[in-house]
This record gives structure tokens, sequence and C-alpha cells, in this order.
């Protein structure tokens, strides 16, 4: 055997996972959720190399994990993934990223991303204003908020300030992700279940297309593969 012919060992390709609900990922390490400020900071270690990975935005993973471990303190019985919040995340606005939008370190999302008006067109609901146009600037018809694609009456339901600014801001991931995670927590009930997991993410979008998109960020993202 001459030199530069070496038979060494190659790396193997990571295997995806395909399944319902979706692998959990790492698991996001306890912290204290009613510590002062930004929580989702506290697990910016675990957070670190997941972004680097999968090249999601730092602030957005950590906004991912923060809403988590929350639901899973206050409210175990549901069960949902850090990897559920970034596929939804991920399909609905490039986490936060959706033509040019930049996450800040405090989460807030700029410039504001906005839907098209749901005039039930392009297999859209049809939705009439209901906020005035105070939220989502349209004062005819409704529009998708923010990094999670809130309409204005599921925020005003279970928007939450989860950065502790003191600000419910559906421009905000974090605010925008433990929102998210409590209304997949209330639509699907027990998020560990195929059931219950597909029930939840059907609130976002009734399209089994649109499930089997989020499964599959969600996955990826579950062993750290960049989608």
């Amino acid at each position: 055997m001459t030199a530069g012919c070496l038979d060494l060992p190659s790396k193997p390709d990571v295997v995806i996972p395909e399944g319902i609900p979706p692998n959990p990922g790492a698991p996001v390490p306890y912290f204290d959720i009613n510590a002062p400020g930004r929580t989702a900071e506290l697990v910016r270690e675990w957070a670190t190399p997941i972004s680097e990975q999968t090249s999601i935005p730092l602030v957005a993973v950590e906004a991912y994990g923060n809403a988590a471990e929350i639901q899973r303190q206050q409210h175990p019985e549901c069960g949902i993934a850090w990897t559920t919040l970034a596929g939804i995340a991920g399909v609905e606005s490039k986490h936060g990223q959706y033509r040019g939008a930049q996450v800040a370190a405090n989460g807030d999302v700029s410039p504001e991303i906005r839907g098209v008006p749901l005039d039930g067109t392009a297999g859209n609901a049809k939705i009439h204003d209901t906020d005035g146009g105070l939220l989502d600037g349209d004062d005819q018809l409704d529009r998708a908020m923010g990094p999670f694609q809130f309409i204005p009456a599921t925020w005003e339901r279970f928007g939450v300030d989860a950065n502790g600014d003191g600000v419910v801001d559906v421009d905000n991931i974090d605010d925008a992700a433990l929102s998210a995670a409590r209304y997949l927590c209330v639509s699907g009930g027990d998020l560990t279940t195929p059931e219950g997991w597909e029930k939840a993410v059907k609130v976002y979008n009734n399209s089994m297309q649109y499930v089997l998109d989020v499964r599959d960020h969600a996955n990826a993202y579950s062993v750290n593969v960049a989608y």
C-alpha cells in the first residue's frame, strides 16, 4: 500500500428520523423559568452547537428551548419538544429571517413579517379584519404576523411575554415561540402521541403536506442537520 492510498474510515452519514411526532432532539437543560430578564439566555450553552450545525440563528434556538422548557415545567402533560417549535418556525418564517428579516439579541424580528391578506384565495381561509388593523396593519382583512405567523384573534388569546420586557409582542421570537407552544399544547393535548402532535400542527394549517413539512424540518433539526 502506498502513501496517500490509506483506507481510512469515512464519516457516517447522519440518519434523519422520519417519525411522527418528530424526534425531540437534545433535551433542554433545566433552568429557573421565573428568573428575571430574558430566560432564553440561560440555555445559550445548549443552543450554541445546535445553532452552529443547523444554521438556525442562536437567539431563535434559545427561544425554542426556552419555550419548550417553560411548558415542560408548567404543563408536563403536553410533552412539546423544541424541535416542533423549530419545525414550525422554519416553515413559517425561516426562523424570523423571511425576506431578509433579522433576529436581534432580545428576540425582536425586524422588519416585521406579515403574511398576505387572508382573502380566501391561494388555499387561504377568508378572515375579515378582527383587530381594526391594530396588530397586522390591515383594517380590511386579517394577516398572519411575526415569526410564528399568528392571526390577530389567536394572538389575542395566546400571546404572552417571554423575554421579560413586559411587552407581549408578536414580532419577538421569544414571545411568539412560547405563545405557539401554549397554542399547540391546548390544541393537541399530548404531543408525544402521533394523534396529538398531528392535531396540534394542523391548527396552524389544516394540510397533511404542511404536517409533513414541519415533521421533516423538526426531525432534521433533532440530529443537528440544517434543513
